[in-house]
């Protein structure tokens, strides 16, 4: 098969996802490169190449965003799909779809500017504010008072937009579960960024933690993703969906994406093959019922014309 992994600036060095391109290649599969910024994309010959699947690990804003939705008016499977990669990117759109579908959040504000944070109400403190298209845990902070907003406001230098969140109380880790499909394997508990010094521990995965990473990946269309959840005394609560995180320290995490890739081709492959014969047999039965409707036409063109010629017989006869 033929895959074509788009690699973005920010991830060219890092580990993932070329380990995955690199196991891919070792199973026999052909694989490119493309990076955005260093080459043009011949939005012309996207069908000529055809791939079996375009993958990308996405930044916010980044150009390989738009070569994965130009795949997708192509007909060709993107991993994850454009419109998944949009949701769970945009932080404040994530929140706002999360909580229409009943998944559990914190209560969520959005904010354009760190002076705007006085107008929460004060019993929605302590908040917990971070960019809405931040990544990697950076440019979190928790404001217990608003009495503090004077001290984050000189603090903070981040040029775009905040979500501000209800902090609630919890065990003082994330737990980070991964996702490929519909498989569930790993989770890692990680205390959070807001306790100080970080460190984490694999902990048993439990049916809800399960549960709750699948209902995020069927409500969000995702693929190859993960989810930061928190144990509160209410139960678990969502603070963060990635869509194709890092997988660091996850045992096996490169073959179980390598092999998702190509069973999502795969997939993809046979519901394309079913849907031209779909097709095949609609025109079929659209001709066959064309022929019969012609048919029955021209039968009944001859019997009418056999029964004027029997008629016109009776009245010569009669005449004569």
């Amino acid at each position: 098969m033929r895959f074509c992994l788009i690699i973005e600036e920010e991830y060219r060095q890092d580990r993932m996802p070329i380990v995955v391109a690199d196991q891919l290649v070792q199973w026999g599969h052909e694989v490119d490169l493309l990076e955005p910024r260093e080459t043009i994309t011949n939005l012309s010959n996207l069908l000529e190449y055809r791939y079996d699947a375009y993958v990308l690990k996405a930044v916010a804003d980044g150009p390989g965003q738009s070569i994965l939705e130009a795949a997708e008016a192509a007909g060709i499977l993107t991993i994850n799909n454009s419109r998944a990669i949009r949701l769970v990117r945009d932080k404040a759109v994530a929140a706002a779809f999360a909580l229409a579908h009943r998944l559990p959040i914190p209560s969520t504000y959005f904010v354009t500017h760190p002076r705007l944070l006085n107008q929460i109400p004060p019993e929605s403190y302590p908040l917990v504010v971070k960019p809405s298209n931040g990544s990697s845990c950076r440019g979190i902070y928790r404001i217990n008072t608003p009495k503090e907003l004077d001290t984050f406001m000189m603090m903070e230098s981040h040029g775009g937009f905040f979500l501000a969140q209800h902090y609630v109380e919890n065990a003082g880790f994330d737990v980070k579960i991964y996702v490929t499909g519909r498989e569930v394997y790993a989770a890692i508990a990680r205390s959070s960024p807001l306790h100080g010094r970080i460190t984490e521990k694999f902990i048993p995965l439990t049916p809800a933690m399960k549960k709750l990473a699948l209902d995020v990946g069927r409500i969000f269309a995702l693929d190859i993703y993960g989810i930061d959840v928190i144990e509160t005394p209410q139960g678990l609560m969502v603070v963060d969906i990635n869509d194709f995180p890092s997988y660091e320290r996850v045992p096996g995490a490169v073959r179980r994406v390598a092999e998702y890739i190509i069973h999502a081709a795969k997939r993809a492959e046979i519901q394309r093959h079913r849907r031209l014969e779909r097709n095949l047999r609609r025109r079929q039965a659209a001709v066959e019922k064309v022929l019969h409707t012609t048919n029955r036409a021209e039968n009944t063109s001859l019997t009418d014309v056999s029964g004027i010629i029997l008629q016109t017989k009776k009245l010569h006869s009669k005449v004569k």
